[in-house]
């Protein structure tokens, strides 16, 4: 088996340089020129390639999303018994808990009955982060892909896995649709039961590049063994809105997804810098990022996620703190749905970030509050 077809430990990439050493997997090869057609009277004409889809594939054998078929068909829940619990957002504790992802159980099992399943790449992307000790997370055993050929290069994660594929190291280059880990129930504290083993699945962005400075300065008093990808640097999207749309279609880029996820809260705030999630995210800015004056305006998910990202006239800013933050916009309707997440609170009748969006804000800016 070739790196280049899916499955299967043997085909995992191991320790490959950059995307670009795909190129000649065929119909899923990242980048790669454009093959001459020959004239019918000689000669050649440079063939027009056809426009870029996302390759997004769903990481688990189960085909019932696919299929169209019900949540209960591929979601596992929590002892609740609601598969309504196992999906993305505040769906727990009657709403006022949020779950950064989706849990997905598995199709089949061994003699002992235990979740049995391959897990997947669902894009094609490089390992970041492999934890191999299940007690270190509440994320038990897990890995990290970060995606650098798709806009934005968004990160997936695949958590209490039983097992990680050999050669899935950080730097290897896995294909969509490689087998990368085996489902499990792998985490920290007493673990999750035999009969509720699952993957939990993630696509987001990572906040900052400066993730132990704020985590040190925050003062856990616990050490961060998961560096930049500790799941407090990582925010989740539902990825049910990406496979939804591969479904109706197919995906041009995964930066339609963002563009269409409705503004929950507007905030402002005050700061010449461009903080380098603008730099690694350069789709979701708007206009100019560098040597304007003032300050930014961001809109935020309802569950936290910076989506779009504007430079205001500088005068918007005159008069206020370095840093200081003010909510300018917020649909209640959206916030009310979201318990999960405090975004936006109030102080002597005024809107004003909440604990969440304050931790969001800290991780982008350095602020401490």
């Amino acid at each position: 088996m070739t790196g280049c077809q899916r499955g299967g430990w043997g085909a995992v990439i191991a320790a490959l340089v950059g995307v670009a050493a795909l190129a000649g997997c065929g119909d899923g090869e990242v980048g790669g020129a454009a093959t001459g057609k020959v004239r019918a009277g000689g000669g050649t004409k440079p063939a027009v390639p056809a426009p870029r889809r996302v390759e997004l594939v769903w990481p688990t054998p189960n085909r019932a999303f696919a299929e169209g078929r019900d949540i209960e068909a591929f979601i596992q829940p929590t002892a609740s018994g609601l598969a309504t619990s196992g999906l993305f957002g505040s769906v727990r504790s009657g709403g006022r808990q949020f779950h950064e992802g989706l849990d997905l159980f598995p199709l089949e099992r061994d003699r002992a009955g235990e979740a049995a399943d391959p897990v997947f790449a669902a894009l094609t992307g490089v390992v970041r982060h492999v934890n191999r000790q299940a007690g270190a997370s509440n994320y038990g055993r897990y890995i990290v892909l970060e995606h650098p050929a798709e806009s934005p290069p968004v990160y997936t994660l695949y958590a209490h896995l039983a097992e990680v594929a050999p050669g899935v190291t950080p730097g290897a280059v896995v294909k969509a649709g490689q087998g990368i880990a085996r489902m499990g129930r792998s985490a920290s504290g007493t673990g999750i039961p035999k009969d509720r083993a699952h993957l939990h699945f993630e696509i987001g962005v990572r906040l900052t590049d400066h993730f132990d400075g704020w985590y040190r300065g925050r003062g856990f008093g616990s050490p961060n063994e998961q560096g930049l990808y500790n799941g407090m640097n990582l925010l989740g999207l539902d990825p049910l809105e990406f496979f939804a749309r591969e479904r109706a279609g197919g995906l041009a880029s995964l930066d339609v997804v963002f563009r269409a996820i409705p503004t929950a809260v507007r905030v402002r705030v005050a700061s010449n810098a461009v903080p380098d999630f603008v730099r690694r995210y350069p789709s979701l800015a708007e206009g100019a990022t560098a040597g304007v004056a003032g300050g930014w305006e961001i809109d935020f998910s309802a569950t936290g996620v910076p989506l779009r990202w504007r430079r205001p006239a500088g005068e918007t800013f005159a008069g206020w703190r370095r840093v200081e933050a003010r909510v300018v916009f917020q649909d209640a309707a959206l916030l009310a749905a979201n318990r999960g997440r405090d975004l936006v609170d109030k102080r002597r009748g005024a809107a004003v970030p909440g604990e969440d969006l304050e931790t969001v804000l800290g991780l982008l800016f350095g602020r401490s509050g």
